[in-house]
C-alpha cells in the first residue's frame, strides 16, 4: 500500500502459554487510527510488541516498508516511531531538564530541548522540577516531549489521557491536534472514547486479543450499543 505508515500483519503475542495478541492486522495511513477497547484486551501489549519490548511475538510489522520486528527498540526508535508510554514512566528523581537532555536527537530533525520548552511552556517553568514531583498533566507532557526529542514520524500513545482530571485531558486533546496538524502520524490506544473519538476518525475494537471492529467515530459517538458492548461505557438508559 503506497500511503501506509505502519502495516501491521497477522502480529501474534504470548506472555507466558497465554496468547495475548491473535492475527493483528490493520494499516495506519495518513490519517490518525485510535485502537479502542476495555481494560485487559491486549492493547498496551500491541504497543510493546509494535515498539520492540517483547520476545514471544511473530507476525510483521513493517514501517514505511521496512519490516520491524526482530528489530531492538532503540533502533525503533531510530527509524521514526516515537513511543509514549502507559503511565509515562518516567524517572522520579530526574528533573525535566535531565529527562530530556540525555536523550540524543533523532534523524537531524527540528525537536528539541528547547523547542519542547517552547511548546510546552509549563515545563519550562519546571526544568529543574524532579518529574516524581510534577502533577500528572506535567508528567504526560514531559512524556509526550521526550518522546518528540527522535523526531519521530509516528507516535504511538498508549492511554495519555489515563488518570487526567477533565480538564487537563483537554489540554491533552488540544496538544496532540497540534502534532497531527503539523503532520505527525499518530497511532493511538485509549480507553476513554472521548479522547479516542476527538484525535482520530478511524476507530478499531479490539477484544480479546484480536481487532473485531472498525468504525468511525461519528458511528461509535452516536452507537449508544457499541459503546457499552466494547467499552463498558455506561448510557443514560442502563442508569435508570
Amino acid at each position: 500500500m503506497a500511503d501506509a505508515v505502519l502495516e501491521i500483519h497477522d502480529l501474534n503475542a504470548h506472555y507466558g502459554t497465554s496468547h495475548v495478541l491473535q492475527d493483528v492486522s490493520f494499516v495506519v495511513d495518513g490519517r490518525p487510527v485510535a485502537v479502542i477497547g476495555r481494560n485487559g484486551m491486549g492493547k498496551s501489549t500491541m504497543c510493546a510488541a509494535i515498539m520492540g519490548m517483547l520476545s514471544a511475538v511473530h507476525g510483521s510489522v513493517r514501517f514505511r516498508g521496512q519490516e520491524l520486528l526482530g528489530r531492538p527498540s532503540y533502533k525503533i526508535a531510530k527509524a521514526g516511531i516515537g513511543f509514549v508510554p502507559q503511565g509515562r514512566r518516567l524517572f522520579g528523581s530526574l528533573t525535566v531538564d535531565e529527562h530530556l537532555r540525555i536523550v540524543p536527537r533523532g534523524r537531524g530533525g527540528e525537536w528539541s530541548a528547547e523547542r519542547v520548552y517552547e511548546s510546552f511552556p509549563r515545563l519550562s517553568e519546571l526544568r529543574r522540577q524532579g518529574a516524581g514531583l510534577l502533577s500528572g498533566g506535567e508528567q504526560q507532557m514531559l512524556a509526550i516531549g521526550r518522546a518528540l526529542l527522535n523526531n519521530p514520524r509516528l507516535l504511538v500513545m498508549d492511554e495519555p489521557s489515563e488518570g487526567l482530571a477533565p480538564k487537563l485531558v483537554d489540554e491533552l486533546i488540544d496538544i496532540i491536534d497540534r502534532l497531527v496538524a503539523g503532520g505527525m502520524g499518530l497511532l493511538l490506544v485509549e480507553q476513554n472514547m472521548r479522547v479516542a473519538t476527538s484525535l482520530a476518525e478511524r476507530q478499531l475494537v479490539m477484544v480479546a486479543g484480536r481487532i473485531a471492529a472498525e468504525t468511525t467515530a461519528e458511528t461509535l459517538a452516536n452507537d449508544p450499543d457499541a459503546q457499552r458492548r466494547y467499552l463498558g461505557v455506561q448510557t443514560a438508559a442502563d442508569a435508570a
